[in-house]
């Protein structure tokens, strides 16, 4: 059995919008006021404590690994990482599992897409549960254009829009490398990281990532067969898919 294996329910795979995508169900299917449908940002394994609860009470939880990460295909075009194609993922996925509408919870990322839900597919849309990410009405000017003007080129937001670098950086390093970077207590980031200069960028992702010594697993917030598990999915897909939510 694989790390992913041992951490999920058994996955699912749904051909649809264009991709084929990969999912994780808990609870049963039949009977749900509501029929939610969990949603979080990369891959559904971020669901995996929080899929337990509402289906150990009975109701049937659905937790995707959203497009450019995980199991689900990653297409190469940026323009396929939109919020049109991103949210017509979901309404795909309630396609395939016969299901009309869904109450849909986001953190991150998979906040901002379920924000769009009940704006861009009212029809599907029980009710949106928003988690980090607070609803935001768009911005008044080009939000990559502000954040370079704060933060400099460094921030990694704006570095992401760099073609081929970011994808080529962040792959220079092993995969299993990645996830203990990534899944710090916040703290431990902040101690890594070099304080910016008066006026220079923070938010300098390539430099902690260069920073990162691998041997370092004080604040860890993730089991050592958690963090196999995130290796697994990260060897499947790459980090291009991942970058693209940040580029479309």
């Amino acid at each position: 059995m694989s790390a992913l294996e041992s951490q999920m329910p058994p996955v699912q795979r749904a051909q649809m919008n264009g991709i084929e995508m990969a999912y994780y169900e808990a609870g049963p299917a039949r009977g749900c006021a509501g029929d939610p449908l969990p949603r979080l940002p990369g891959t559904g394994l971020l669901m995996a404590p929080p899929t337990q609860g509402p289906g150990d009470a009975g109701r049937w939880v659905i937790a995707p690994d959203q497009r450019g990460y995980g199991l689900t295909s990653r297409p190469e075009a940026v323009t396929d990482y939109d919020m049109a194609h991103l949210t017509g993922d979901l309404v795909g996925l309630l396609d395939h599992l016969g299901v009309e509408k869904a109450i849909f919870c986001g953190h991150d990322w998979g906040g901002f897409v379920v924000w769009q839900m009940p704006l861009m597919h009212p029809d599907r849309v029980a009710g949106v549960i928003g988690l980090n990410t607070p609803f935001m009405p768009r911005a008044p000017a080009d939000p990559i254009a502000l954040m370079r003007m704060r933060f400099g080129p460094d921030m990694y937001i704006v570095w992401f829009q760099t073609p081929d670098e970011p994808d080529a950086g962040a792959g220079r390093r092993r995969r299993e490398d990645h996830a203990p970077f990534f899944m710090r207590k916040p703290a431990d980031l902040q101690a890594a990281s070099e304080p910016a200069p008066e006026g220079g960028s923070t938010f300098a992702f390539k430099a902690l990532l260069q920073q990162w010594d691998p041997s370092d697993t004080s604040g860890q917030m993730l089991t050592a067969q958690e963090l196999a598990a995130f290796v697994e999915t990260f060897k499947a897909t790459g980090f291009t898919g991942g970058i693209n939510w940040y580029r479309g």
